[in-house]
């Protein structure tokens, strides 16, 4: 018996959609052919890796561990599912379409319709908002609210002047709008269609981004959550595009030009306390919570936001947590890069 790894990239949309007969755009589609390979750097040698083109898996993974090692893995693709036994799935996340799609495919290790309902009702962007309420302390900013109705949005604008509204459930970059001023009638045109067919949108101040950063973590199920390191990535047009990879006390060190790390680790406790009581029982698996650093109004510091996105899947800064630091230590950055195809590269900074 083994498990099953399988990156679907375009698990959020899905989720949104909440449709078992799910199409993924193109991008999505092409994300995934092109870098299915990747759960090799944190599956076990047993283990399976589902990928679209088991040669060109191989291929591309032979690249990758010639500069950050690891051992050969087993890919397949689906036409091999049905005579695999597959004790346990480790998808990106969770979500109706990759469900119905195992099973299509003869894999029956997979949660129940009542078990993904739970796991979307906690990728809810209303999630981010509960944690960033216990997350208020000195060295901290950061509010954010649900809203049903364009009223409450256009309060809120006039309240604080220049708002980010986002759909609960959306991936990077889509379903978020930055607003200022007043709002057009595009703007109120998405709005409501949003409160229509996801109930809700998320209404939060703007704020002077000076750098972005992520904590990741994973939960057990039983109530324990496990810090596994922090995400220091790189984004371009609010796009990824990368992740550094170095030692964590570099990371650290990194952040604490900005802010106190005494700060930082408080944050890391109370996310795996809150978390894993709001998990236990719902949800088993690896997550991460983007945070970043922001200017003060006056511009003569800096103030933690701690909670401006809660991933309840795999994230990139997985990936990177996968690839020890190099002996050497230098730090690397791995990035994502799209040209006639998506690659993923780790070279020197």
């Amino acid at each position: 018996m083994a498990k099953l790894y399988v990156f679907n990239p375009e698990h959020d949309l899905a989720l949104a959609a909440n449709l078992s007969n799910f199409t993924a755009p193109h991008a999505g589609r092409k994300l995934r052919y092109d870098l299915g390979y990747i759960p090799a750097l944190w599956a076990g040698d047993e283990d399976y890796i589902l990928v679209d083109d088991v040669e060109k898996a191989v291929r591309q993974y032979g690249r990758l561990r010639a500069k950050v090692g690891g051992t050969p893995k087993k890919f397949v693709d689906k036409s091999q599912l049905c005579s695999l036994y597959i004790n346990k799935v480790e998808p990106w996340g969770w979500d109706l379409a990759l469900r119905a799609f195992l099973l299509r495919y003869g894999v029956e290790a997979v949660p129940t319709e009542d078990e993904i309902a739970e796991i979307r009702e906690l990728s809810h962007r209303m999630q981010a908002v509960e944690l960033l309420s216990h997350l208020q302390m000195p060295g901290t900013i950061g509010t954010s609210c649900c809203v049903t109705t364009i009223a409450g949005v256009k309060q809120q604008l006039e309240q604080h002047g220049h708002i980010v509204v986002k759909a609960p459930w959306s991936s990077s970059g889509r379903g978020v709008r930055f607003m200022t001023g007043s709002i057009d009638d595009y703007q109120e045109r998405w709005i409501k269609n949003i409160v229509e067919k996801q109930g809700a949108v998320v209404v939060e101040p703007y704020y002077h981004k000076v750098k972005d950063f992520g904590m990741e973590f994973e939960s057990d199920g039983e109530g324990c959550v496990k810090y596994l390191g922090l995400s220091l990535f790189l984004t371009k047009n609010g796009a990824y595009t990368g992740n550094l990879i170095t030692k964590e006390d570099e990371k650290q060190e990194m952040i604490s030009r900005y802010i106190p790390i005494d700060l930082l680790m408080v944050v890391k406790e109370k996310v795996c306390h809150c978390l894993g009581e709001n998990f236990k029982g719902k949800y088993q698996g690896p997550f991460g919570v983007d945070m970043m650093i922001v200017s003060t109004e006056d511009k003569d510091g800096f103030l933690l936001h701690p909670c401006v996105e809660i991933n309840l899947r795999r994230t990139m800064g997985h990936v990177a947590l996968a690839i020890p630091p190099f002996a050497d230590g230098f730090t690397r950055v791995m990035h994502i890069e799209l040209t006639d195809k998506y690659r993923m590269s780790v070279r020197k900074r």
